[in-house]
């Protein structure tokens, strides 16, 4: 006999999962909350030294912008690889899933030291381009915002084709078929029929990515060398070598509001791709 389960089973089922969530996740997080309120005193001065210190603002401006550059780059690579991973030939997609599947295999250690020696002023890159006479001095590739973006980049693009790869799945042949029988040309398909088909798939990439970013610490780190400090690791300095936990703790509540809010907002608005028609 079949049927739906009561609700009271669903919640029993769920309870485990619930419990691990909350003590893994909300009971830390509550307790920087309150370090947020309590120190070095109870009051709001670490809210308020937060929205008015000049450091701590430009360290959130600077995320803002390096976060949206890396959205934007990562989509754009994305896009062409989960094309030739979707409408490619066998070959092509053989390869294009071997270059989104190796770089999981890697830690975000390693790649971010292997551009390091990529980028350096000694690096490969400047080292080719000064033998090949191509320039006299390095080039500024790393320790900088450049390099930041390059790593965080190379990092998050497999998250954006997933996403990508399966909007584009989704789409009915039939349609790109009507469009080509309606005389449409390969481009005009492409902009005006294909793409727009994918919006939910380059929504849902974006979000993947943005997020992802706002929480980058390793990356920036390494390959921004002090000079391009992201969010994360002002939290990281704050808390481990100024010391000062209770502004650090209201970052980190900044923080996790903000993305909560852009979460919030993204379900809101946006719909279901079963539910757009």
């Amino acid at each position: 006999m079949t049927g739906k389960w009561p609700t009271s089973r669903k919640i029993l089922l769920l309870a485990p999962l619930l419990l691990f969530l909350g003590l893994a996740y909300v009971v830390p997080f509550l307790g920087v909350v309150r370090w947020s309120f309590t120190l070095p005193e109870p009051g709001l001065g670490q809210y308020h030294a937060l929205f008015t210190d000049p450091l701590v603002q430009s360290v959130f401006f600077r995320t803002l912008r390096i976060c949206l550059i890396v959205t934007a780059a990562s989509l754009t690579m994305a896009y062409a690889i989960a094309y030739v991973w979707v409408r490619g030939s066998s070959v092509q997609r053989m390869l294009a899933e071997f270059c989104i599947l190796v770089p999981f295999w890697i830690s975000v250690l390693t790649r971010a030291f292997g551009w390091l020696a990529m980028l350096s002023n000694r690096g490969l890159i400047n080292t080719w381009l000064q033998s090949a006479g191509i320039i006299t001095e390095p080039l500024a590739l790393a320790r900088n915002e450049f390099g930041v973006i390059v790593g965080m980049t190379h990092f998050l693009i497999p998250f954006a084709v997933f996403p990508i790869a399966s909007a584009m799945r989704s789409i009915d042949e039939r349609v790109l078929l009507a469009a080509r029988g309606m005389g449409a040309s390969r481009t005009r398909i492409f902009w005006t029929v294909f793409v727009p088909l994918t919006y939910g798939g380059l929504i849902g990439a974006a979000l993947i990515v943005f997020v992802f970013a706002l929480g980058f610490f390793v990356t920036p780190a390494i390959l921004g060398g002090g000079r391009s400090v992201m969010v994360a690791e002002l939290v990281y300095l704050r808390i481990f070598q100024s010391p000062d936990w209770g502004l650090g703790a209201a970052i980190s509540v900044v923080l996790v509001v903000f993305i909560g809010i852009l979460l919030a907002l993204m379900r809101r608005f946006i719909k279901p791709a079963h539910l757009v028609g």
